[in-house]
């Protein structure tokens, strides 16, 4: 199943995608992930803006779980050994990247921090677990980053990643029994810029260093998310050191059968 959030008439709702229709859902996300089972899907149509596919969850991201993610973190930093050794550690790097708050729905802007001179947006395949911490649905993330920040100094990795429209996540979240391989997905990233392509990129699931069970089991260890969490997986496609996002910028993110996520960039 393919689940989407709309705005009707000033409400946000959960709904079924259904042959290019869009049929109301009875219930929320908050409530199935928390044990409440899939909500049914009813015969009312529901029209509207798409919203970001979250309810309260919060959003946790994986750090360097593909081979280019640590070669580009070496580059960056000062303290680039610090990159190969959590690339082979037992325990991965996770940290807090969003609140539903800040993310930005598809088609809306993502941010890029007006102190910053090096950001990049970051294609991620992103998980949907329940409140047991079982993987229930897939989504896509573009975790946007601020690598001149973090390069400076690993502790400022909080202000580098965290900040309004730091994320944007969809176009919907599907359900695991529609992805066949989730070990072998073709992920791929373009960004335009004044209707040309300056940078694509593609890579594959099946160059994480990590399953995605391991990544979400480290996040439920001594932690507990009543209503579920998002966790996103990493990166393995980064663009060049001489590359910088800029306000207009439009960034197309496409991972294979999840769908496409596309915002435009802007200044926060």
């Amino acid at each position: 199943m393919k689940l989407v959030k709309i705005e009707m008439n000033g409400t946000p709702c959960w709904a079924a995608e259904r042959d290019g229709r869009y049929l109301a859902l009875q219930g929320t996300l908050d409530g199935w992930l928390s044990g409440g089972g899939l909500p049914e899907v009813t015969p009312e149509e529901v029209r509207g803006p798409q919203l970001a596919p979250i309810d309260s969850q919060e959003v946790w991201a994986s750090g360097v779980t593909y081979r280019r993610s640590r070669e580009a973190r070496k580059v960056e930093s000062r303290g680039a050994d610090v990159y190969d050794r959590v690339y082979d550690a037992q325990r991965p790097e996770l940290f807090f990247k969003a609140t539903a708050s800040r993310t930005a729905a598809p088609g809306t802007p993502v941010g890029i921090r007006r102190d910053s001179r090096w950001n990049v947006p970051e294609p991620e395949l992103a998980l949907i677990l329940n409140a047991r911490g079982e993987i229930v649905a897939f989504t896509i993330g573009n975790d946007m980053s601020s690598r001149d920040i973090e390069g400076e100094n690993p502790l400022y990795l909080p202000q580098a990643k965290v900040y309004d429209r730091c994320l944007a996540l969809g176009p919907h979240l599907v359900t695991t029994d529609e992805v066949p391989d989730v070990t072998r997905l073709t992920i791929r990233m373009s960004i335009e810029r004044a209707g040309q392509d300056v940078f694509t990129g593609e890579t594959s699931t099946g160059q994480l260093n990590r399953s995605i069970e391991e990544l979400a089991s480290y996040l439920w260890r001594s932690q507990r998310f009543a209503h579920g969490a998002v966790l996103l997986t990493g990166t393995g496609i980064v663009p060049p050191e001489a590359f910088t996002l800029a306000a207009g910028d439009v960034v197309g993110i496409e991972i294979e059968h999840i769908g496409v996520l596309q915002n435009p960039v802007m200044e926060v």
